[in-house]
């Protein structure tokens, strides 16, 4: 074993570590120069993390956090769910704001089944690879957390602070739970250990998600992964994906970026064709 791979407990430290040092500083005089801000420990100063000219530093921090978390967890790859957090289980369909999105509600229960399936998978791998990741939130991110919960496997939330309130759905592995201010950085996760995305119908964080996968995997800039669009209807219907190749804005070979499935089986049957990386 190396220093890199050693614990912070098995490490020899010849200098006082930080968190003595941050213990250390709650036990001093109580003086005009301790009372003051500037004698605060930087690491351990809220106020100072919190100024406008450390937003660099709580980038990377919010970069960091949840990789070696992750790391820890021994999470090796992931499958990603992106869906709208308005669709309701079917068992709500009836309360649900429309019509419309009452019969979406089958998206739902065909999140929780190809969550299911996909963490029996990560199961047989030890938990490593296939681990679902969602939002974190409610409608399909719930159904995603809930069919990995049932399937006695973990997944993961990566929420994002709104203004109004909200909360992880309670089937989220706490450990595994995170929470971002930087949608960019929240971006970065879903994508950095991505074994395959998979997106159900739902609005503008849904289509934000899906263009920005999309556009990395057209342009190169991440290798191409099964990328699955759940309820054809659905998305032929708010997109004109055709038109845009006969425009020219888009190529007829970026059409085939998707592949559109109706349910968890055939979503299975995708990934299981996938070449596999040499």
């Amino acid at each position: 074993m190396n220093d890199a791979t050693k614990t912070a407990e098995e490490r020899a430290y010849v200098f006082p570590r930080s968190d003595e040092d941050a213990a250390r500083a709650t036990h001093i005089p109580d003086t005009p120069q301790t009372r003051s801000p500037a004698y605060r420990l930087a690491f351990t100063d809220r106020d100072f993390l919190l100024r406008e000219e450390l937003r660099p530093v709580r980038l990377q921090l919010e970069l960091l956090k949840p990789q070696l978390l992750l790391d820890e967890a021994g999470v090796e790859s992931t499958v990603v769910m992106f869906g709208g957090a308005r669709i309701p289980s079917p068992e709500n369909a009836s309360r649900a704001r429309t019509p419309a999105l009452a019969r979406l509600s089958v998206y739902y229960e065909e999140a929780r089944r190809f969550a299911q399936d996909i963490t029996r998978r990560s199961l047989a791998t030890g938990g490593r690879d296939f681990v679902i990741a969602t939002g974190g939130g409610p409608g399909v991110m719930e159904a995603g957390n809930l069919g990995a919960h049932q399937a006695g496997g973990k997944s993961i939330g990566l929420g994002i602070v709104l203004p109004h309130e909200q909360a992880p759905n309670l089937y989220v592995t706490p450990e595994l739970s995170f929470n971002f201010h930087y949608f960019a950085i929240r971006k970065m996760h879903f994508l950095m250990r991505a074994r395959a995305i998979t997106v159900f119908p739902g609005g503008f964080g849904t289509l934000d998600e899906m263009f920005e996968a999309l556009t990395l995997i057209q342009t190169r800039r991440m290798a191409p992964v099964p990328f699955l669009l759940f309820g054809r209807a659905f998305w032929e219907e708010i997109i004109n994906w055709q038109a845009l190749a006969e425009a020219g804005t888009i190529s007829e070979e970026d059409l085939g970026l998707i592949h559109y499935v109706e349910t968890a089986e055939e979503a299975m049957a995708v990934i299981d064709g996938w070449p596999r990386p040499e």
